[in-house]
């Protein structure tokens, strides 16, 4: 898959009325040019296997599966954290876009995988993507543990975690006021 042109889909070339499947597993040299991209430590597997189905006349539906393991700096510790990934990826392609209400602010729609029909479906783009969605935002190693960092002016009490947590007092109260 390190060539580009095996990877991009002209649409309106495709068979009608037919589904077209497609396998994408990068080489080494496309896994570390991705894991550059994503500032990943390094991306062992990669693939993106589905099939473009065709709704209606001129509309598609992209179903495939991501799979890879990739390895991520912890974020507590720097340490590598290895993670599989197995998701699922699902986009509509529109020929035409649904109307937008005309406002100053403009909620998402639900759906947010619907895009545009492109002329050419750039699949490794589209795969890349769903990796980047898919990585964990915050990994961290199994022994990693916040620990707790105290700061405070010279012969004053450090204030802690604790005493920052607004309803933690309220349990003892209320057993004070049972009690009386």
């Amino acid at each position: 898959m390190d060539d580009r042109s095996q990877t991009l889909i002209r649409l309106a070339a495709l068979a009608a009325g037919k589904p077209h499947t497609f396998a994408l597993r990068p080489g080494a040299d496309a896994l570390t040019e991705i894991a550059a991209r994503q500032d990943l430590l390094a991306l062992r597997k990669l693939s993106f296997t589905g099939t473009l189905v065709p709704q209606g006349r001129s509309d598609w539906r992209l179903e495939a599966r991501l799979g890879a393991t990739v390895v991520q700096p912890c974020v507590v510790t720097l340490a590598p954290v290895t993670t599989r990934i197995d998701e699922p990826v699902h986009r509509t392609y529109l020929a035409r876009m649904p109307e937008l209400p005309a406002a100053d602010e403009a909620e998402m729609p639900e759906d947010d995988s619907i895009e545009k029909l492109p002329e050419t479906l750039d699949l490794a783009q589209v795969m890349e993507e769903a990796l980047a969605l898919a990585l964990p935002l915050f990994p961290r190693a199994a022994d990693a543990e916040l620990g707790e960092a105290v700061f405070t002016e010279p012969g004053k009490a450090p204030l802690r975690d604790e005493a920052l947590k607004p309803f933690s007092g309220l349990a003892d109260l209320k057993k004070r006021l049972e009690e009386e």
